[in-house]
């Protein structure tokens, strides 16, 4: 990336092959070729820090759904990948994580100029484990193994047990983190010898887009993997398609609820990956050089959009001024920008619904009883930028501490008892179970707590770090299923029993 950074031409900054990419007209990505998209309509692609448009795609319909769901079947039930034997099907994968390696500038400045993230973290952290994700998904396509098991039914029988791809599946990605929620989905998926139609977010399309061409350029077949681009009703439509097997869904909860409902039809199966308001407590012996800027990350990281942002943070009361202060110094030392910018450590919020959303919950905190520690309001100037935000006097009454604010705003809270049975209650009163974090050297309380909290992921000292190989998925209203390692290929997997009946014993 040019370093040469102007944000009145943050387009300067973009590598010659991303500006191609660009500049192009855009179309849906179906049984391996670009297609035009039925209704003609395009949408422009919006960068959120300047307002301005740096790309344009095909509004898709529900029947280019259709298209791109004939598709995936034909190539499912006529086509090579789910008859390849497992270790070409595993190449193929491979090699995709190989070229996303290869191409990660790329990938980094389309999701930089989309979403808005600081360019190293979306470079160094995003993109190389997308990369990852493929890699680690290469090694299951040679493991999907079953087992053999002793029966009690008369005569002399074979039994055993295999694994198939589920079939074809829609995936429908959120707008944070774009490309790395897209190798989440599409690595385990592909694995399995499943094919897929994928509809990226609307306001981050373009590295789904720019993933399809790596596909075929790896050497997927046609029509594995389609991409459809468009508003929600194309989610919707892929949802309720009665020729898809397998729905999964990262995004909100209320839309979550919406995809259940859709998926009803045909009773597919669906995997949601949802809301949370995750819990951080922070205990006197903690190492506060690490704990400070540690739970400011855990909401600051993406500006706050991110399901799993400790968004509640309990203090113990002995170092509370303490981590109060070094918290509140963390965020008025953050530089918001563009991503494009090496100084930025925040970029913006992703289009002004959310701004609006996040200034409004903001506004209703403060009027509820919260207090303003730093930030508390929209950055000067124009663009999408909130400031970093630090809340004290928060109580469970308050709006700010039940509701998900996807925005860079931390709730702060004192506690006195260090009961593991108190703690747990208040980690456990929200709706949610995504994520949580335990700041402590005390190895004890930190797996006690940890198995009281109903979480689908807790860190000890630290917070929002992943791996290929480690599930990831909530409790509650944070949804269904487990994302990444064995369980990502238990998603895109049906356990098929068969027994062979050998005669009677001798």
């Amino acid at each position: 990336m040019n370093k040469m950074f102007s944000f009145d031409n943050p387009m300067a900054s973009v590598s010659a092959p991303t500006r191609d990419f660009l500049a192009r007209q855009h179309g849906l990505f179906i049984g391996g070729d670009w297609v035009a998209g039925r209704s003609g309509e395009r949408r422009a692609v919006v960068d959120p820090a300047t307002g301005l448009e740096h790309a344009s795609v095909t509004e898709g319909t529900s029947e280019d759904i259709d298209r791109a769901v004939a598709a995936a079947r034909d190539a499912f039930e006529n086509g090579p990948w789910p008859k390849m034997k497992p270790k070409e099907r595993a190449a193929i994968v491979h090699r995709i994580g190989e070229l996303i390696d290869a191409h990660g500038d790329e990938f980094a400045e389309l999701d930089v100029l989309d979403e808005g993230s600081p360019w190293g973290v979306v470079r160094n952290f995003y993109v190389a484990l997308s990369a990852d994700h493929f890699r680690y998904f290469a090694g299951w396509a040679t493991k999907l193994d079953g087992a053999t098991m002793p029966v009690n039914m008369g005569g002399e029988w074979l039994a055993y047990s295999q694994r198939e791809p589920v079939g074809v599946v829609g995936q429908i990605l959120p707008w944070n983190v774009p490309m790395l929620m897209a190798a989440w989905k599409i690595a385990p998926a592909l694995a399995a010898g499943c094919t897929l139609v994928v509809k990226p977010a609307e306001d981050t399309p373009m590295s789904a887009l720019r993933l399809a061409e790596l596909c075929r350029e790896a050497g997927l077949p046609d029509g594995v993997l389609n991409v459809v681009t468009g508003a929600g009703a194309v989610g919707a439509a892929l949802a309720e398609h009665p020729d898809v097997d397998k729905v999964s869904f990262t995004g909100s909860t209320a839309t979550g609820k919406a995809i259940v409902r859709a998926a009803a039809g045909n009773l597919k199966r669906v995997s949601l990956e949802l809301g949370g308001k995750s819990p951080v407590f922070v205990f006197p012996d903690a190492d506060l050089d690490l704990a400070i800027p540690g739970v400011a990350e855990a909401v600051f990281l993406n500006s706050g959009q991110a399901c799993t942002a400790g968004s509640r943070l309990y203090i113990h009361e002995d170092v509370y001024d303490r981590v109060l202060e070094g918290v509140a110094a963390y965020a008025e030392g953050l530089k918001l920008g563009h991503g494009f910018d090496p100084a930025t450590n925040l970029g913006p919020l992703i289009n002004r619904k959310q701004f609006d959303r996040v200034n409004r919950l903001m506004e209703t905190g403060v009027s509820e009883g919260a207090s303003i520690v730093t930030g508390g309001s929209p950055a000067d100037g124009d663009g999408l930028f909130y400031r970093p935000t630090l809340l004290a006097g928060v109580t469970p009454s308050h709006t700010v501490y039940r509701e998900e604010i996807f925005g860079p705003v931390i709730s702060a809270m004192k506690i006195t008892d260090e009961t593991v049975t108190a703690l747990a209650r208040e980690a456990n009163n929200t709706e949610y179970g995504l994520g949580a974090s335990v700041w402590t050297k005390d190895l004890a309380r930190a797996h006690k707590l940890a198995a009281r909290i109903r979480a689908g992921i807790v860190w000890v000292n630290n917070h929002n770090q992943s791996d290929a190989n480690f599930p990831w998925g909530g409790y509650k209203q944070s949804g269904w299923g487990r994302e990444m390692g064995k369980s990502a290929i238990e998603l895109y997997t049906e356990t098929k029993s068969v027994a062979v009946y050998l005669g009677d014993q001798d």
